[in-house]
């Protein structure tokens, strides 16, 4: 149900974000990363490694992280190097790495969960043959920060699309190879997304000398 802003219901309306952090979540950096990763390993959550590690190689938006089936991901009895999907929001085809320590997660996590090619790598625990759902994703990433002592405010599923491609971002400067990277249409959407201002082009220009 939608009001007008003159009606008298709208007066005394709390609006929706009140109280919440909003804006861009911030990327996860080296240390934290590896935290999680003990903290799933140390809690034995082998689906929630496989999806940890997939979320920082693939640096795909959620949407799309959670439709990815068995055969996107595997080649013959092998979990690929590479892959390639089309994305939901802009029908655009982005390719991503797998690295080894992916790859091995989803291995084992592939392995013990069995099922076909056609099986959604993180199936839905309620609808049978659905993938998990965006909000549950969010709520695992809301439960990964908060086990490192991370406030679940400043992070969120952006966090993990973001994390390695700020890395790339800070070590090479090239916009260009993480607009690729993101799948973004214009590169001036990667500088939004990135956070990219003056701060960070002088930071770039000082590492030349000439």
């Amino acid at each position: 149900m939608t009001y007008s802003h003159f009606d008298p219901a709208m007066q005394n309306r709390v609006v929706w974000n009140a109280g919440r952090t909003v804006g861009t979540k911030r990327p996860l950096t080296q240390k934290q990363i590896w935290a999680i990763r003990f903290f799933l390993d140390r809690e034995e959550r082998l689906r929630d490694r496989a999806l940890f590690d997939l979320a920082i190689d693939s640096k795909l938006r959620g949407c799309d992280l959670v439709k990815l089936k068995s055969g996107d991901l595997v080649a013959g009895s092998k979990v690929r190097d590479r892959a390639m999907i089309i994305q939901r929001k802009t029908g655009r085809p982005v390719q991503f790495e797998i690295t080894a320590d992916a790859r091995s997660s989803l291995a084992t996590w592939l392995l013990r969960r069995g099922g076909s090619l056609d099986d959604f790598v993180f199936p839905s625990r309620i609808h049978s043959g659905q993938p998990m759902s965006t909000r549950q994703y969010a709520r695992l990433v809301d439960e990964w920060v908060t086990a490192v002592g991370l406030r679940r405010e400043d992070y969120g599923t952006h966090s993990m699309r973001r994390t390695k491609a700020a890395m790339i971002y800070r070590t090479t400067g090239n916009l260009r190879a993480v607009q690729i990277l993101l799948g973004h249409s214009k590169i001036e959407n990667t500088v939004r997304y990135l956070g990219v201002d003056v701060e960070d082009a002088l930071v770039l220009a000082e590492r030349i000398e000439i």
